[in-house]
């Protein structure tokens, strides 16, 4: 472990504000993810049938990767592959200024505004920090804005992402008040839902006026080219919708074989990652829209040989940032100890192969207590890749142009651990052993039941130790295995009568919709058809609206009022309808083409949607199905208003997208 990590571990154990700040992030995340899963009683099976679809598409992947880019090219989306992050950058240099270059100069013969800095809007990717695409477009006198709440506050501050999923968990508000105050001139405020929508009215115009916007993608469907976006603010849809060219940045392991097999993991990732059934907005990108060209890299960079090493499984990851928030070191540490792109447990085995070598060494921060196991939604043995880098493990291929990774152990470690192997091996020296130590720890802190660990262990600088037990486990397991029988019995009469108490409730589909989606904070009011127009009216004049963005739908229902089909941010309502809507997530599912479905259902503060109650399904496989989702350009799950936790962890209703979602439910039933 090098010494400059070691003051960083000390500056972040030492910093009460970032404590503070990642106890809260812990708290919050553990008890969101297990209330998710609690509404899924066949997780573990879900659990493993994940694992074993990543496992087949890793051993396979050229054959999923060829019939990937076959079928996203058949679609109209142009496929690049890189091997590394150079050429990942070099490609999007040529795309960016050839293509905005040529869509300029069609537009329009002035030289000054084709000699413009090409603008960026860029959403959550961690592809993208992994190359350092910001800083290189940046050389280049692009302009590059991160949209993405938490990411906007630290390209502010000139920092890194301190979390996968959370990228300024580190901060308190405060900090962000005073950053805002000083970078973007407003009075300084600590108020959450204010500097939120400060960040709002500062990045609509950089989506209306991107040349660029560049996304990450969650997943890519095999078998129909699907590029899956899953976002909370709004951000992910802006970029991929409104900008004249979207460029997709795409690790190669990312892929799923199906739409049914997208259905699963899109059950693990939001629970996993921020405690929700489905995320607000889960985008589905076939096709580029009309006028608009969509490119996809494809990034290899080191994934090829963690493909060919004893690290394969980390390339299972979904990147949900559960394993941050259960691990302990990470917990005390924060993202920016590490001093690497990818931080915890995942970020400690796959960083020495996808960044740089150097990073081995972060394996060495782990207890190996695996509660990064437990959490993984995909089931990786991440303490045994651990154990595997540390023990000098890792990418070994002969096409890798890297060297073989590993740091290996020092040797006093190594003694010491081959020293515990041949006490272990042997049951009556281990117990004499465990004895001897029980005793030597009560003399070493007679009045504590913990020992104080000295700092230049590493862990001393925050961890007390507990002093050893004097009677082995062994020689305790009868009381032990007496007290579990005594109630044992009881245990299992109350999980009955728990059991028995339980009825089940049968509810019909339009109930249960409205029952998830007043719980997101969505609006619903059941209409008959024949009314409709007079009870949107009347809403429309209770909210003091005289114009509204409409898709075509919308157009049938809205009446004596100014209908506007293009996209103008002073409009403050959106009217379309949904193609259905799924029951178990209050979620509805829009899809693009004809209309202005998308774009009038994201730009506008409030969204009022129209849903028939005949198109409501059970949940999302069977909505996957549907030949209009498959077949449309892009389509989006919409999950209740725009919202965001990026600021202390407070829920933020409003970000970048609507933030008011209502639903007039028709009865046709």
């Amino acid at each position: 472990m090098s010494n400059e990590f070691r003051k960083r571990i000390q500056q972040s154990i030492n910093n009460q504000i970032l404590q503070l700040a990642l106890d809260a992030n812990a708290q919050r995340r553990k008890a969101g993810r297990l209330s998710a899963f609690a509404s899924l009683p066949d997780y573990q099976e879900r659990r493993a049938r994940a694992h074993a679809i990543k496992a087949d598409v890793v051993a396979h992947l050229d054959q999923y990767l060829a019939q990937f880019i076959e079928r996203a090219m058949a679609n109209g989306i142009i496929v690049h592959r890189a091997a590394d992050g150079d050429e990942a950058i070099r490609m999007f240099l040529e795309i960016a200024e050839s293509d905005v270059s040529k869509r300029r100069q069609s537009a329009s013969p002035d030289n000054k505004s084709r000699r413009a800095p090409i603008l960026v809007a860029k959403s959550k990717s961690m592809v993208s920090e992994e190359i350092n695409l910001n800083h290189a477009l940046e050389a280049e006198g692009i302009r590059v804005v991160e949209t993405d709440l938490g990411e906007y506050i630290v390209q502010l501050r000139g920092e890194r992402p301190s979390h996968i999923i959370t990228p300024a968990v580190h901060l308190r508000r405060q900090e962000v008040g005073q950053l805002f105050a000083e970078k973007l001139g407003i009075p300084y405020t600590e108020d959450v839902p204010t500097l939120t929508n400060t960040a709002r009215q500062v990045l609509r115009d950089v989506f209306l006026t991107a040349d660029v916007g560049v996304s990450g993608v969650n997943f890519g469907v095999a078998e129909s080219g699907t590029l899956c976006v899953v976002t909370n603010e709004g951000n992910g849809r802006m970029v991929t919708t409104l900008p004249p060219i979207h460029i997709a940045l795409m690790g190669i392991e990312r892929l799923v074989p199906t739409l049914d097999d997208l259905a699963l993991f899109l059950s693990l990732l939001p629970r996993s990652a921020t405690g929700q059934k489905l995320s607000v907005y889960t985008s589905l990108i076939n096709a580029p829209f009309p006028h608009q060209t969509r490119h996809l890299i494809l990034l290899d960079n080191g994934r090829t040989a963690l493909r060919h090493s004893s690290l394969v499984t980390s390339l299972y990851c979904i990147r949900c940032g559960a394993c941050l928030n259960a691990c302990p070191v990470f917990r005390e540490l924060g993202g920016h100890a590490y001093g690497c792109i990818y931080p915890g447990p995942i970020g400690s085995v796959i960083s020495g192969a996808l960044v740089d070598l150097q990073f081995d060494y972060l394996a060495q921060a782990s207890s190996l207590c695996g509660a990064c196991r437990e959490a993984c939604p995909v089931d990786i043995d991440l303490p045994g890749l651990l154990l595997r880098v540390r023990a000098g493990e890792g990418i070994k291929h002969e096409d890798t142009k890297r060297n073989p990774s590993g740091i290996g152990l020092p040797a006093s470690v190594k003694l010491g651990l081959k020293a515990f192997r041949f006490v272990a091996g042997i049951p009556g020296l281990f117990a004499v052993s465990q004895t001897l130590g029980g005793i030597l720890s009560r003399v070493y802190s007679p009045r504590r039941a913990y020992m104080r660990i000295p700092a230049w262990t590493g862990w001393g600088y925050s961890k007390d130790f507990p002093r050893l037990a004097i009677r082995p486990f062994r020689a305790r397991w009868g009381a032990v295995k007496q007290a579990i029988e005594e109630t044992g019995d009881q245990g299992n009469k109350a999980e009955g009568d728990q059991a028995n108490k339980r009825t089940e409730i049968s509810e019909s589909l339009v109930t249960q919709f409205i029952s998830a989606l007043t719980a997101l904070e969505g609006k619903v009011s059941p209409v008959a058809e024949k009314d409709l127009v007079a009870r949107l009216a009347d809403f429309l004049k209770s909210k003091a609206i005289d114009r509204v963005y409409v898709d075509d739908v919308g157009a049938k229902y809205v009446a004596n009022i100014s209908l506007v089909r293009v996209p103008d941010p002073a409009i403050r309502c959106g009217v379309t309808g949904a193609l259905c809507g799924i029951a178990e997530s209050g979620s509805l599912v829009l899809v693009g083409g004809a209309g202005q479905t998308l774009t009038a259902s994201l730009l506008p503060e409030i969204h009022v949607a129209i849903l028939k109650a005949s198109a409501l399904f059970e949940n999302l496989p069977q909505v996957l199905s549907l030949r209009e989702v498959r077949a449309a350009p892009a389509a989006v799950l919409v999950t209740g208003p725009s919202r965001t936790g990026d600021i202390e962890m407070t829920h933020t209703i409003g970000v970048h997208g609507p933030g008011e979602l209502h639903v007039f439910l028709i009865d046709d039933l």
